[in-house]
């Protein structure tokens, strides 16, 4: 449920003070609720650290009428808006020190609150660094898990497109939704809100300056059970989020790597500082809380029960079939030379079983 009531004033405080999160939170703790924020006087916002002409917009109208127009353009951009108010809001996110004012929303807001870890790594990454991302972001994806990262470059691109292959994933911005950081990823932007949610608490339009980064790397460890350091050097910012997530009291993994890599020096010193070395998706889930854990294998050997007791046909069909891109039924029929009967009928029982997926059109796509 959301607090329309309080939306609008949410978004003004962030509007307007929200670049100086300390003293947000420190005039928030100060009344009752949001709103009795801008019913005070500016002096008094002035002795909570705010600056002058940052309280007088407070109080003065202004900030709510911008806040109104920044709602307004949100809406229309088809985004949503998520306030500490919300029963939406994440319940991890409640949990830290810090958390966001508001969450700017493209996508699925609802997957904010499902079971996640975080893979983060170097922007230059290594061959393995790439194979590594990829490969424990499929498997963590395919036990329902949410892969948490920052759409930078490198490993954070990597991540988001292995997850994408067998379930969704979520991106934290260090920028506006609408100013998508870096550009070259705005592709992915549009793949992941399909499935799972980009999020960022800066207001639509804002620079990807150097000081969010840190502040978004709060959120990636924040909404996860655990992050995953990929490739990192010792001055890394992948250490930051480590970091971070001690202070979270979240776990801390990293992947071993060669020792003559310069890009192995940070995880390899966060495995000597006692982070659990990860070598497969079983060590980040022998991790997470029983009841997830059990789930996650529980979903993998039913995964691979089903695939076992598949006849030839499905299983030719199953197997032709791809994670990531759709086939439709007139290929498969070409590349068979199966009747339409019996391809129609293959299918239908591939799908009841939760094997594939039929979209629109006639067209297929595997599951797993």
């Amino acid at each position: 449920m959301k607090v329309e009531n309080s939306l609008k004033y949410w978004v003004a405080l962030n509007l307007t003070v929200g670049e100086d999160l300390r003293t947000a939170n420190k005039i928030v703790g100060h009344f009752p609720s949001v709103k009795d924020v801008f019913k005070t006087t500016p002096k008094k916002l002035v002795s909570f650290g705010a600056k002058k002409n940052k309280a007088e917009a407070l109080v003065s109208g202004k900030a709510e009428e911008e806040a109104s127009a920044e709602i307004d353009r949100a809406a229309s951009l088809g985004y949503s808006i998520l306030t500490r108010d919300d029963e939406e809001y994440p319940e991890r996110l409640r949990e830290i020190f810090d958390p966001p004012c508001v969450l700017y929303c493209a996508g699925n807001a609802a997957v904010l609150k499902e079971p996640a870890v975080s893979l983060v790594g170097s922007r230059k990454p290594t061959p393995y660094g790439r194979s590594v991302a990829d490969k424990l972001a499929r498997e963590l994806a395919s036990c329902n898990i949410i892969v948490v990262s920052g759409l930078a470059r490198g490993l954070d691109s990597a991540a988001h497109w292995g997850a994408l292959k067998e379930g969704k994933t979520v991106a934290v911005l260090g920028s506006g939704l609408e100013n998508c950081y870096p550009r070259e990823n705005r592709g992915l932007f549009r793949k992941i809100i399909e499935k799972g949610a980009v999020i960022s608490e800066f207001p639509l339009d804002s620079p990807p300056l150097a000081l969010h980064f840190p502040r978004r790397n709060r959120i990636i460890s924040g909404l996860s059970m655990a992050v995953v350091v990929i490739e990192a050097t010792l001055k890394s910012g992948s250490l930051i989020s480590a970091k971070l997530a001690l202070e979270q009291n979240r776990e801390v993994m990293a992947v071993p790597g060669n020792i003559t890599s310069p890009l192995s020096r940070g995880t390899n010193w966060l495995i000597r500082s006692g982070a659990k070395s990860v070598g497969s998706w079983e060590d980040v889930v022998d991790e997470l809380p029983s009841e997830i854990r059990e789930a996650c294998y529980l979903n993998k050997k039913e995964c691979k029960e089903k695939k076992e007791k598949l006849l030839p046909k499905e299983k030719q069909i199953h197997d032709m079939l791809k994670i990531d891109t759709l086939m439709h039924v007139d290929e498969i029929v070409a590349q068979t030379g199966f009747s339409i009967p019996e391809i129609f009928s293959t299918l239908l029982s591939l799908e009841m079983r939760g094997l594939i997926i039929q979209r629109p059109g006639k067209y297929y796509q595997r599951r797993w």
